[in-house]
Parts: C-alpha cells; structure tokens; sequence
C-alpha cells in the first residue's frame, strides 16, 4: 500500500472522518508505537483517506482509517 508494509492479516475500523485525527493525537500522546503513522492515501482522488496502523496489546495489527465521503469507502 503506497510502498509501505501493511500487515496481513489485520482487522480494520472505519471512523468518522471527524474523528480520525483527534484519536490519532490521542494514541500519539500515549506513546503508541505505529507500524504505519497516521496519514492521508489518495489525497483528492476517488477513495480518499486517512489511515494508520499499530498493534493492540495482544500483537493483532489493526487498522484505523477514515473517509472523507463514506460513499467512496469500496471505491476503486
């Protein structure tokens, strides 16, 4: 996914765009250690998003994206 690693398999949750960077803030404030940091993909095209990646306290990757426009979440 734009050159980098995603972890497979990984379990996914889609956030209100709104919502996206205050929680990023959050687990950076924390100290979590990401395996992708939060940023925008497909910045102005169709699926625009923003995603990132880090590991529960069990090891299980997950990931936290948002959509601009919720229409657009399977767009290709």
């Amino acid at each position: 996914m734009d050159g980098k690693d995603v972890p497979v398999p990984h379990f996914g949750v889609v956030l209100p765009w709104d919502n996206f960077n205050e929680f990023a803030s959050m687990l950076k404030s924390k100290g979590i250690d990401f395996i992708i940091e939060p940023y925008i993909r497909f910045e102005g095209q169709v699926g625009e998003q923003a995603t990132m990646f880090f590991k529960d306290p069990s090891g299980n990757a997950l990931e936290f994206k948002a959509f601009k426009d919720m229409s657009q979440l399977f767009a290709k």
